[in-house]
């Protein structure tokens, strides 16, 4: 495609996703699922205007997958609605360690025997597609800072933080393959990369968010009166935890997450918004839907609350983009057998298993669970570990296999978890709704 012809396709979808918001709410399906027909339609499997090289164009996809990443946990830190603690946060907490590992192990198992992959690639891949997504996920995640909803807050943090807790298992993966220093009896791997990786992202992140919060809660003044650029805070924030935590070999996606959440709640408690939230379980057995979505006590102006909106319009964007060139690399026979059935494994066995498993020891309701389980939607973080993976020095041959597999995943998810959000997920708030009626 010539450069007229990228403007024209992409300022065409802009527009018509400008025009037709309000009928796509109506539609059965997500913006998501259009973007994808378009690559596709447009792509080598239809008309052939354009085919995108994922390993040709490895280090671009990287950056853009990584932005749009950074981004994405960025918007979904700053609304988080109730404040760090153990028994708030221990379902998410349990989904982003135990059900990572569990889902890793699952796929990694079915492409060793299955796939006859090695063990390094089975668990690269695994990690790969453990992670559920906080770019194409945002119709079963918390929509505004004020919505306390138990099954969307669980996802939401889910995603928030499995996309730090994914790379230990990406560094097993490539150490497994030569690609990385594991260390004797995998002492290096245990001590950075597991437990000093995770601990100093987390650290950065929050150091750095409650950093921002008191500096800019100074600079506005009380009352607020000083204005600031709250969208450049933001987008500097994410560069400096970010660049922080690669100097220093921590998660950087972990440090993103945690600096929103800390600039967020810290911001909530300088304003005098804080306030003590009821028990979880509580909150979804007695306030209706109406209630517990409400945004209505908003606190005065904050960076966290005046760099959203934007974040938000850079992730669509970025939605629209990674998705197009997504369905720009599939042909006819990508949908191979291998690739397919490993995708309905993943949806079907990998993820509601992990689920069960990490939330076995809890008082979650059966229904949570399910519909947990069903929305682990896979998507941009795959690609970026991935092309992550490829950057590092994966094989050709092996990175080639991977592609393939990845990418008729990501667009089975895409297809699959946006045809069936809406409907499941009126059928849950009405369910919710029968239970709840006196």
């Amino acid at each position: 495609m010539t450069s007229a012809q990228w403007f024209l396709l992409l300022g065409g979808l802009l527009l018509a996703r400008g025009l037709t918001a309000s009928l796509l709410q109506r539609l059965p399906v997500t913006p998501a699922i259009i973007y994808l027909a378009v690559g596709v339609l447009v792509g080598p499997t239809v008309l052939d205007f354009f085919h995108f090289n994922p390993l040709k164009e490895s280090a671009l996809l990287e950056v853009l997958t990584e932005v749009a990443v950074l981004i994405s946990l960025f918007s979904a830190g700053v609304k988080m609605p109730v404040p760090v603690s153990l028994v708030r946060w221990r379902k998410p907490i349990l989904l982003a360690t135990v059900a990572m590992a569990v889902s890793v192990g699952l796929v990694a198992a079915y492409a060793y025997y299955l796939l006859d992959l090695p063990l390094g690639a089975g668990i690269l891949l695994g990690a790969i597609l453990a992670p559920t997504d906080p770019v194409l996920a945002t119709d079963v995640q918390i929509r505004h800072p004020g919505d306390r909803d138990q099954l969307r807050f669980t996802l939401t943090c889910e995603a928030g933080m499995n996309d730090g807790s994914a790379f230990p298992f990406v560094m097993l993966g490539m150490g497994l393959l030569g690609l990385h220093e594991l260390g004797e009896f995998g002492l290096h791997w245990a001590l950075v990369d597991v437990l000093w990786a995770t601990a100093a992202g987390i650290a950065i992140g929050v150091i750095s968010g409650v950093a921002l919060a008191y500096l800019g809660r100074k600079l506005r003044g009380d009352p607020p009166a000083q204005p600031l650029l709250d969208d450049f805070l933001g987008l500097g924030l994410i560069g400096v935890v970010y660049g922080l935590s690669m100097l220093v070999d921590a998660w950087g996606f972990l440090a993103v997450f945690f600096a929103a959440v800390a600039l967020r709640q810290t911001e909530l408690k300088l304003a005098g918004a804080a306030r003590e939230y009821p028990d979880q379980r509580q909150v979804d057995r007695n306030e209706p839907e109406a209630e517990r979505a409400s945004p209505d006590s908003e606190p005065p102006p904050t960076v966290s609350g005046g760099s959203l909106v934007f974040k938000e319009h850079l992730e669509r964007l970025s939605e629209l983009v990674l998705v197009l060139l997504i369905g720009g690399t599939l042909f006819v026979d990508s949908w191979s057998w291998r690739a397919v059935g490993l995708a309905l494994f993943l949806f079907m066995v990998a993820r509601p298993v992990s689920v069960l498993a990490s939330l076995s020891g809890n008082r979650t309701s059966w229904p949570i669970r399910g519909m947990v389980g069903w929305f682990g939607v896979r998507g941009i973080g795959s690609l970026y570990y991935l092309m992550y993976a490829i950057q590092h020095g994966l094989p050709e041959d092996l990175a080639l296999e991977l592609i393939q597999l990845t990418l008729v995943a990501v667009s089975l998810s895409i297809l699959v978890h946006g045809t069936s959000v809406k409907p499941l997920m009126s059928l849950f708030w009405r369910h919710r709704k029968r239970l709840s009626a006196p």
